[in-house]
């Protein structure tokens, strides 16, 4: 029976507090025999810096999934004729022991793959990076959080020394009189977010710098603030000469970069050819405003407090890295970070962006954001782990790498999928779909039948967030932690005990615990001495209420605001990188293509995997929408709900076309959380920040006309939502 508990949103890095309540009786007999079983705990909101009560449809809506008729109760085995069929926990971890030995011993220990996710508790990523390199013996793991975070938390680590979304507090921004907000929405994305900006909107400082005039640009009317809408994959050049005005201006903080940053005189060097009206040549943003903008920040900065803050809009880009250290340039030339009123942040996506990127897996990485190939880190993890240090492998494939490898002669045969949806998220899914089908062996954890659980071997059952324990990391650094308030149903298990038991029937060395706790005491000990060290972090601290940002050592304190000391580097200086903008990244199409940018919607997350069975999500968001200009619509013969066909040479993207003036003529947008025809990211390119590893999401060549007719059910969806009633029946 439930018994409910005081816990956090299972949805974006807010981590938005909240409480559930056992459902009472009565509403739970009051729907029909054909619907969905009413949720078995009530939601309310709860008092959190980040939320302060409040909560989003998403998150009010989130208990209807716990008891949802199209849960995964018991492993899945795919027969010959494609249908997945029920088989016992005993079977399924045969099954997976067998695949992994004859996998490695006809191709090596790194035709074995593990791909996680950023939704992952702590502890269950950091068990996840454990397993694969002492269990499964392989370098081949990475997750979602390449998608998501990599081009800011490599701007981060290069410019500062550490990669923390925001270095401080998320309530510090609410004295700001000046918040530049680059390539994010969240009015939609993190809508009780939006509070926070409101300071700044009603000192007419909100700038939100978006090609579209999305929910949040919005914001900026009526002596709000500024709304900059560059053409789509410019914004490193608008950064650039917001920059140059800043230094020709006299704007700079002389003082701050003196004392504090290295590399200025470089860094001017890098920005004379970027005079704003030549900017405004490349990206469309009126040169005054450019100039408008850097004397708004530094005004801010001298009186009310200005800050830049960072979005995956000017990051999903092969130049992401570029973009966001040019806006960490920005703000060390305003003396933005480290300071009392004003700082610099990049805003984190997924529940556990920040702790999911932090300890053990990512390909180049180890426990307390250690680098895996320095010697001293392996050294560490291998006494605390109690093996010797050549067992642990070296770095391995970012994400869309490990993907393209897939099924390949050299590369992964079979793979583990924890908490990603890679047929919908990946970039050219197409080509990851694939990837998928052409393996010896797919394990897919999950508590739906996902587009990527559906081209699983075998699908294990596993918990979800309100039947769990652990610790999760929100978007300031602030360690938090979810609390378990209803038994998951029977044949359900945690990813603990699945990586337990199998690392036991794998031999592998060390310990594998499946408890929560004793595992959060691990990662401590893994993680003390690290950059992200939660070592002075405990349980029992977190549940007596109190805040807890990392670093925080064994013995120390917590480290709301980072940088008022100093900097990570060495010699405690910020570091100015010089940036230019590629030739890759700032093309232009000439004749009748377009440019796409994929996103979000108010109502989905991510793949939609949970969101698309939310009945009151749906009502309101129920398929893709092509969101493009009037005038453009016009000129292919497009009213507003025809189907239209969207085209390149990776893939079609069937869907409705919706006439708006919020999108540039030469833009279209797509929300990317359908699967099938309507899949945005059928159409995206696979091409990466070097850097970073980060994909190309935001700009996408592609052909646009009226479809020639209505297109047909898409038969993966529908098999899937079909799958689903069956077994439940």
């Amino acid at each position: 029976m439930p018994n409910g508990a005081d816990t956090h949103c299972p949805y974006c890095a807010l981590q938005c507090a909240m409480t559930l309540s056992p459902a009472a009786p009565e509403v739970a007999g009051q729907a029909p025999a054909t619907a969905q079983p009413a949720a078995p705990l009530e939601v309310s909101g709860r008092e959190f810096p980040t939320n302060r009560g409040g909560l989003c449809r998403k998150g009010w809506t989130s208990a209807s999934l716990l008891r949802h008729n199209g849960r995964v109760t018991e492993p899945l085995l795919k027969g010959s004729d494609g249908v997945h069929q029920p088989i016992s926990w005993d079977q399924a971890l045969m099954l997976i022991t067998a695949a992994v030995k004859d996998t490695q011993r006809q191709h090596g220990n790194d035709a074995v793959g593990v791909f996680g996710g950023g939704g992952l508790t702590n502890e269950k990523a950091y068990m996840l990076g454990k397993f694969a390199r002492l269990a499964l013996r392989t370098s081949r793991i990475d997750y979602n959080g390449r998608f998501c975070m990599s081009s800011a938390a490599a701007a981060g680590n290069r410019a500062f020394g550490v990669d923390r979304g925001l270095p401080f507090p998320v309530t510090d921004l609410d004295s700001a009189s000046v918040i530049l907000l680059l390539g994010s929405n969240v009015a939609e994305t993190m809508p009780p977010f939006v509070q926070h900006l409101q300071g700044a909107r009603d000192a007419g400082g909100l700038i939100v710098v978006d090609p579209r005039r999305s929910a949040t640009a919005a914001f900026t009317s009526d002596g709000g603030g500024l709304h900059l809408q560059p053409t789509p994959g410019t914004d490193l050049a608008l950064l650039l000469g917001i920059s140059h005005a800043v230094v020709h201006e006299g704007l700079v903080d002389s003082a701050f970069v003196a004392a504090r940053t290295s590399g200025y005189p470089a860094l001017v060097r890098s920005l004379n050819a970027f005079w704003p009206e030549r900017v405004q040549s490349i990206t469309g943003v009126p040169a005054n405003l450019i100039r408008d903008t850097a004397r708004r920040l530094a005004r801010g900065a001298r009186a009310g407090g200005s800050y830049i803050l960072s979005g995956r809009g000017v990051e999903q880009h092969v130049d992401g890295t570029d973009t966001a250290t040019a806006a960490i340039n920005l703000s060390l030339l305003l003396g933005l970070p480290g300071s009392v009123r004003s700082g610099y942040g990049t805003l984190t996506g997924q529940g556990n962006g920040q702790g999911g990127r932090e300890h053990g897996q990512k390909a180049d990485q180890l426990p307390g954001y250690r680098k895996i190939t320095d010697p001293a880190a392996r050294a560490h993890i291998a006494s605390v782990w109690g093996v010797d240090e050549s067992l642990i492998p070296g770095p391995g494939l970012p994400a869309v790498d490990l993907l393209k490898s897939l099924g390949k002669p050299d590369g992964v045969r079979c793979l583990f999928v924890h908490g990603a949806n890679v047929v919908v998220s990946a970039p050219d899914t197409n080509a990851v779909t694939q990837g998928l089908r052409d393996l010896d062996f797919l394990v897919v954890c999950d508590f739906f039948l996902s587009e990527t659980a559906l081209e699983a071997d075998l699908v294990l059952p596993v918990t979800q967030w309100a039947e769990e324990e652990g610790t999760l990391t929100n978007l300031e650094g602030r360690v938090i932690r979810r609390r378990r308030a209803l038994t998951p149903p029977p044949g359900v298990r945690t990813e603990l005990w699945l990586m337990a038991r199998l690392a036991e029937m794998l031999e592998a060395p060390s310990t594998f615990s499946d408890d929560p706790e004793t595992v959060f005491e691990e990662l401590r000990l893994a993680s003390a001495g690290g950059l992200a060290d939660y070592s002075g972090i405990d349980y029992a601290m977190l549940d007596r209420g109190e805040a807890a940002y990392w670093p925080f050592p064994a013995g120390g304190s917590g480290t709301p605001r980072l940088f008022s000391d100093g900097f990570a580097h060495p010699d405690g200086r910020a570091v100015m990188v010089p940036v230019m903008p590629s030739k890759r990244a700032a093309r232009s199409f000439a004749d009748d293509s377009l440019a796409l940018a994929t996103g979000r919607l108010l109502e989905h997350y991510q793949s939609g995997s949970q969101t698309r069975r939310v009945d009151d999500l749906m009502a309101a968001q129920p398929q893709v929408r092509l969101l493009i200009h009037p005038a453009t619509a016009a000129s292919r013969g497009i009213a507003d709900g025809d189907y239209a066909s969207v085209t390149n040479q990776r893939g079609e993207v069937l869907c409705r076309a919706e006439l708006s003036n919020n999108v540039r003529p030469d833009t279209v947008f797509l929300p990317f959380h359908f699967p099938g025809q309507e899949n945005a990211n059928r159409l995206t390119e696979a091409a990466t920040d070097p850097i970073s590893g980060m994909p190309e999401f935001k700009t996408s060549r592609v052909w646009v006309q009226r479809a020639a007719s209505t297109p047909a059910p898409d038969g993966l969806a529908d098999a899937g939502l079909s799958l689903h009633a069956k077994e439940a029946s």
